[in-house]
């Protein structure tokens, strides 16, 4: 089969999983299934047909509005789609065909699902993050870049480090500041990347995340009272590791030289 038709069958792929993703999103917080039942429209409560849940082109068809009662469609729903899309594509055009690329966009998947539900309600659910650890240190024996040693590494130093982060801004202003979820996300993510991408995502996280709050601090007004969720700054991170980690790095050390 043509290359190109390989990269059209992995991007449809990747639509369908960022719909079922979008599912997820809205249903994992209020602790429904994700499994049943249908979707459905959340303002008049009819059911979606098939041909209106046809990732991003049914949005486009319907021009963003429920068929039945034409409530607007949050723009929210073609966009995680076309992520999962872009991803999947991403991740066979940097590892082909592989057991490696089916577990990092596995793994990019989940951090989509945290990103936008920590976003929505300040949370990253223990369902995804407690058997993720176990999930990803068991998944990282089947990447060549990962030895069981990192993965390990990686769950103390990422679940570690942002621990101690928080005991101590609690300590010194008795706040609450580092949430739980992103102590485990990060022993998640540690699982799979290992302590290096931990280091990485780390650094990553934290320059993305300072200049976006500072940002969104200065446009709103609120100033420091501003509460920013730090779990997609994780995943941002994260992700930009898998993709291009190993090359910012030696490009980083090749300028100290």
């Amino acid at each position: 089969m043509p290359l190109y038709l390989i990269a059209i069958f992995i991007f449809i792929f990747g639509l369908c999983i960022g719909s079922f993703l979008n599912v997820c999103i809205y249903r994992i917080p209020a602790s429904q299934s994700i499994a049943h039942p249908r979707s459905k429209c959340q303002k008049c409560d009819n059911i979606v047909a098939f041909y209106d849940n046809i990732p991003v082109f049914s949005f486009l068809w319907l021009k963003g509005r429920c068929r039945h009662c034409g409530t607007k469609i949050g723009l929210r729903y073609p966009t995680v789609e076309l992520l999962g899309g872009l991803f999947a594509l991403a991740t066979f055009l940097k590892f082909g065909l592989s057991v490696e690329a089916l577990i990092y966009f596995a793994f990019i998947a989940c951090l989509l699902v945290v990103t936008f539900i920590d976003m929505d309600h300040r949370i990253i659910p223990d369902l995804i993050s407690l058997p993720g650890i176990p999930i990803c240190f068991a998944a990282s024996f089947a990447l060549p870049a990962v030895t069981y040693k990192a993965a390990l590494l990686g769950i103390i130093v990422g679940g570690g480090s942002l621990f101690l982060v928080a005991w101590v801004y609690s300590l010194i202003t008795k706040k609450e500041g580092m949430g739980g979820g992103d102590i485990k996300l990060l022993a998640m993510m540690g699982a799979l990347v290992g302590w290096q991408g931990v280091v990485f995502t780390i650094f990553v996280s934290s320059l993305v995340g300072t200049l976006s709050g500072l940002a969104v601090m200065l446009q709103s007004g609120k100033g420091m009272k501003l509460a920013v969720p730090f779990g997609p700054f994780l995943a941002i991170g994260g992700i930009t590791y898998i993709f291009f980690g190993t090359h910012l790095i030696d490009w980083y050390f090749n300028l100290l030289r």
